[in-house]
């Protein structure tokens, strides 16, 4: 089969299109032709630094966290799957390929109103926000959600998610064209940050959940709008992973702050999340509430040009990688 490889550490020039062995399926995984993939900042980090990121491995690594496709092959303990099944799913690795292995237990069907390839933009962005929002946040009907890069591929979820849920939404961008896609979806208050300073247009909102993915100063700045007994709750730190708070701030308030990656995750752990988003996330999208926003697909070959698009930040939304 052909899949993008990570030939060495470096920039998106790095990502080759190779041929390599199609993966067998395990007793409890099934084997997907692969319709798309979607593309992640944590791949972008692999590709940057493959020894750290990349499990040390000296053979070149295929990049990928989530899929689209066709089940073809499923291994011998898989009881809830099917050949012909057409499923999405949460991967560790791999997707950037014409086929990848996967738990069974991982897989979710495509959403009823939602094609096999959009399909591809949801597992990541999904199973993030509801283990870090819902499951570590624990954010509650009628509380109020910050989220922090609206018109990311998480934050355009997270936001239709939280506000489909019955929750309050305010969100921060970086230019007028991001505030004003934020503004035609009625994704709640958006704040452009590089006119406004967010900690003082909010001062007085009571934030009771914030997802960030900035880090540096935006840390002191979260902790102070928050409501008592906010939870603050980063899963990234574009801006820088080293920060500084004044303690003071989370006792008086009974503050948690916290924090995750969903990729080590255990797969018990994305099995119990895939459980709870097929509950209750599914049927907002078959009743339309909330929906994949894509700013652009490309072929599989072309993964560095997708690779560069996600680095200059310009996309709303996600970028697809699709196999023919």
């Amino acid at each position: 089969m052909k899949a993008i490889h990570i030939t060495k550490s470096g920039g998106p020039e790095v990502l080759k299109l190779e041929e390599t062995p199609k993966p067998k399926p395990d007793k409890n995984q099934v084997l997907i032709k692969v319709k798309a993939a979607g593309v992640n900042r944590s791949d972008v980090v692999t590709r940057k630094n493959t020894k750290a990121y990349g499990k040390g491995s000296s053979d070149a690594l295929i990049p990928g966290l989530e899929v689209s496709g066709e089940i073809i092959e499923i291994g011998s303990d898989v009881s809830d799957k099917k050949i012909g099944d057409k499923v999405c799913a949460l991967i560790a690795s791999g997707g950037y390929a014409e086929y990848v292995a996967v738990e069974s237990s991982h897989c979710l069907p495509v959403p009823e109103g939602i094609s096999l390839t959009d399909a591809a933009a949801i597992p990541e962005t999904v199973f993030t926000v509801w283990f870090n929002v819902f499951q570590l946040g624990n954010l509650q009907p009628g509380e109020k959600l910050l989220i922090h890069g609206g018109t990311s591929g998480i934050g355009t979820m997270g936001l239709q998610m939280a506000k489909a849920l019955g929750s309050k939404v305010y969100t921060t961008a970086g230019t007028d064209k991001k505030i004003d896609f934020l503004n035609k979806m009625d994704l709640g208050k958006a704040i452009n940050y590089k006119k406004e300073a967010f900690e003082e247009v909010l001062k007085d909102e009571r934030i009771d959940v914030i997802l960030d993915m900035v880090g540096g100063d935006y840390t002191q700045k979260n902790l102070e709008i928050l409501n008592k007994k906010g939870r603050l709750i980063n899963i990234n730190g574009m801006k820088s992973m080293d920060v500084k708070i004044n303690l003071r701030t989370v006792m008086s308030k009974n503050l948690v702050l916290t924090g995750s990656f969903l990729k080590p995750q255990s797969a018990a752990v994305k099995t119990q999340i895939a459980k709870e988003v097929e509950k209750t996330i599914w049927p907002l999208f078959r009743s339309e509430k909330i929906h994949p926003v894509i700013y652009k697909k490309f072929p599989l070959g072309d993964a560095s040009e997708a690779h560069k698009l996600m680095e200059s930040s310009a996309h709303i939304g996600k970028i697809l990688l699709t196999v023919d």
